[in-house]
Order: structure tokens, then sequence, then C-alpha cells
């Protein structure tokens, strides 16, 4: 039995990828933010069918004792831990620095190491900035808008680099904007649905122009396992996203047309990136994934994300759900 750490299990995506790989028989080692707590984030919340089955490991991916701890007996490391709102990565860079490149470091050493098999990193959309072609391919240039994707394209420059210097089994992983149950409401479609669950109709947004490529949880995760379970993937920066753009302005108006509900939307200041910060494109090329691991995304088009966000909005309209969110003030 292949036995896998996850980093970053607590999170939104890492949460469901240790669901679905105890579902899928694998051993997994879910490595988690220490706290006084002893919150295990998300995975406390887990299914009935998957609590019990995986292991806890309570760090932080800036110790590197801690993150060399962690792998032990490990045979595969998929690496999600990272600080991901761009808001506060205006706020507080250092902190970017520190867990998203140093801690990036600290796994591909440890894993260099100990000799094993294959690391997945998870990069972002984030990194390609602005497109300045479509669909976006992994060959578009990388540019840096914000310090949490400057932070990002230096953590996937050093992921490759121990490939290609020392031979570690390294591949990248390049989500688009992947929404779902349990996202964080510093992302703007959690920010949208619990406005409006919670009887909001003017709705604060920031920039409505800009456009997205939104991938359903579901679809991200089978990605990381057809990653994990390509020998492709080795030495590989490959996208996962659903090849459909789509503005924010009309996903709000499509989340609001499922829940049945008129809305107005209006500019909250706070929210708004500096203007040469914004990304304002994103539109992913998809077509190396299909061809290096066989995926290709189930929640596709229009229609496909009309289901992805019933499936959401299902979720966050749970009151057990909607109570875990302050509705009220801007998350950053």
């Amino acid at each position: 039995m292949t036995k896998i750490l996850i980093t970053g299990a607590d999170g939104f995506i890492g949460s469901h990828l240790t669901e679905a790989l105890v579902r899928a028989g694998f051993e997994v080692r879910a490595f988690v933010l220490y706290n006084s707590f002893n919150s295990w984030g998300w995975l406390d919340r887990c299914a009935a069918d998957v609590k019990g089955n995986f292991e806890v490991f309570c760090g932080d991916i800036r110790d590197p004792n801690g993150v060399r701890q962690a792998m032990q007996g490990c045979d595969v490391v998929l690496h999600l831990a990272a600080l991901i709102a761009i808001p506060y990565s205006y706020h507080s860079p250092d902190t970017y620095i520190d867990t998203n490149i140093k801690g990036t470091l600290n796994v591909v050493q440890a894993a260099r190491d100990l000799g094993v098999s294959k690391i997945i990193h998870t990069s972002t959309s984030e990194v390609y900035g602005t497109a300045q072609f479509v669909p976006i391919t992994e060959l578009h240039p990388l540019e840096g808008q914000s310090p949490y994707s400057a932070s990002k394209i230096g953590a996937d420059q050093l992921a490759m680099s121990f490939y290609r210097s020392f031979g570690t089994p390294v591949g990248i992983i390049r989500p688009f904007n992947t929404y779902g149950p349990r996202q964080s409401a510093r992302a703007v479609i959690p920010t949208i649905i619990t406005q409006i669950a919670s009887g909001v109709r003017q709705i604060k947004l920031g920039a409505i122009q800009p456009t997205r490529d939104l991938s359903f949880v579901s679809d991200t995760v089978n990605g990381f396992i057809a990653a994990l379970q390509s020998p492709d993937s080795i030495g590989a920066v490959i996208n996962l996203g659903s090849n459909f753009e789509i503005s924010i302005g009309d996903t709000a108006n499509t989340i609001a047309s499922i829940m049945g509900v008129e809305i107005e939307i209006l500019t909250d200041e706070q929210r708004l990136r500096p203007e040469k910060s914004e990304v304002e494109r994103l539109w992913a090329d998809n077509s190396k994934a299909q061809e290096l691991l066989g995926w290709s995304p189930q929640f596709a088009g229009l229609s496909g994300l009309q289901r992805g966000l019933q499936e959401t909005i299902a979720w966050f309209v749970d009151p057990a759900n909607l109570s875990a969110y302050k509705t009220d003030i801007y998350n950053l």
C-alpha cells in the first residue's frame, strides 16, 4: 500500500483530497498546522466513512525538522500547504516567503534526503498574471502581480530546480480557480453565496470584470490523483482547469439565479486589488493534463459550472455549515 503525506490536509482542497485518497485505499498521513485548539481544520468535519481512517501529524511547514519527521515512512508527498489569500499578501508578505518558498524547500529537501518516490507540488494559475494569450498553456510567461503569486513562482521554480539539479522526482500541478464546499470566505464564490444565504441582496464585491476559469473541487482532486498515479507527471508542469472563462459579475448573477433571488452588486473599495495587481483574465488550456494524465474535467463549460455551483450552494446554505462563516465582515 502506498503511504501518502498530504501537506495542507486541513484546508479546502486538502481535506477533499484526504477523503478521496482514503476511500481509494491509500494509507494517508495528514499534515495539519499545529495550533493550541488541537483543530484539524476541515478534517474535523470529514465524512463518517473517512473519520479515524487516516493518521494526523500536527506541525508547521516552515519547520524543517517537523517536515522531515512527518515524511518518514511515506512513499509520496502531495504538497498543498500554503498561504493563499492575495489581499493578506499585501499586508504580510514576509509570511508568504516563509510559508510558500521556505516551506517548499523543506518539503523537497526532506524528500530528496529520504528517497521519496514522488512529490506533487501545488502551484496556482495566479503565477501567469493577466493572460497574454488564451487559452493559457504551461508555456505562458510567469508574472508576479501580487506578493502571493511571486511567492508561488519562487516555490514552483525551487521545486523544479530540485528535479533538474538532483533528479528529485517532482511534478507540478497548477490548478486554476477551484471552488466547492468548505472553501474559505476570502474567495469570491463563498463570499457571494454566504451573503445571499444570510438575506443580503446588495452584494459587496471587488472588481467584477475579471474573468476566471472555475474548477469544481472534485475535478481538482481527481487531477491530483491522476498525477499521483501517472509516471509522466514527474518533471512536468500541468494545468488543471475547465477550459472555460466567465467574469466575476456573470458568476455572481449565475449564483443568484440558482438561488432564486435578484441581487444588486456594490463595489466595496477595500476588496479591490491595486490596479496593476489585478489579474484581469484567466482561461486554462488543459490539453496537457488530458495527454499526460488522462484527466479531463467533469464539470466543464457553463452547464458544468452550474452543476458545481448547485452542489456548492447546497452545502453552504445548510445552517450547520453557514454558521462557520462570518458573513457580515470582509475576510482577508
